[in-house]
């Protein structure tokens, strides 16, 4: 099974078939996932079930249906167990971005952390879920799916927020005011923490 988001509403890939409640049927092989797209968007449905007999080939199934956004970033702790966010579109989110020409997905989501924060000294630690999410640009729909890597480091400078990158804030979030900030977060980062 695989969770992809539109906005914080869930299109599932699944080989289950359950009886719909808040939440519709389809055939994966046939569905028109624009019309999906704009359901979740204008309807109160909670969700959709995008159904493939093969659970090996659900999601490469479904990677054909848009064009794909290639992306990685990281879930950063400092010493005190502070977690890294930035503050963009008026949410929280963690740092993340675009793979640039040849890069391994490790050496994207370390550049994007540095370049989004100003943090540094950065190691990898784990790698976390793979998110999927639509959304729209230049009035077309994309998947991006986005390679998550727990991250830590010592750095204690100051932080700088990418502003040509619409980030107006950048905080280290203790355990509280991690809570607080998914309030105001999405779907995807609040399943990374």
């Amino acid at each position: 099974m695989y969770k992809v988001f539109v906005g914080d509403k869930p299109i599932i890939l699944t080989t289950r078939v359950e009886q719909e409640t808040n939440f519709k049927n389809y055939l994966l092989d046939t569905v028109n996932i624009g019309k999906v797209i704009k359901e979740l968007n204008t309807t109160k449905l909670q969700e959709v079930r995008l159904i493939h007999k093969n659970d090996e080939k659900l999601l490469k199934k479904f990677l054909k249906k848009l064009p794909n956004v290639v992306a990685a970033g990281g879930k950063v702790f400092n010493a005190e167990n502070d977690i890294l966010f930035i503050y963009r579109n008026d949410k929280w989110d963690l740092p993340k971005g675009k793979i640039e020409g040849n890069e391994t997905i490790e050496k994207t989501a370390l550049r994007e952390v540095m370049e989004e924060t100003g943090v540094s000294g950065l190691e990898i630690t784990k790698p976390l879920e793979t998110t999927y999410h639509i959304f729209k640009r230049n009035g077309n729909h994309k998947l991006k799916i986005t390679y998550w890597f727990e991250m830590k480091t010592t750095f204690t400078g100051n932080l700088y927020a990418q502003e040509d990158e619409g980030i107006t804030k950048v905080e280290w979030l203790n355990e509280i005011k991690t809570q607080e900030a998914l309030e105001n977060s999405y779907a995807n980062i609040k399943l990374l923490i």
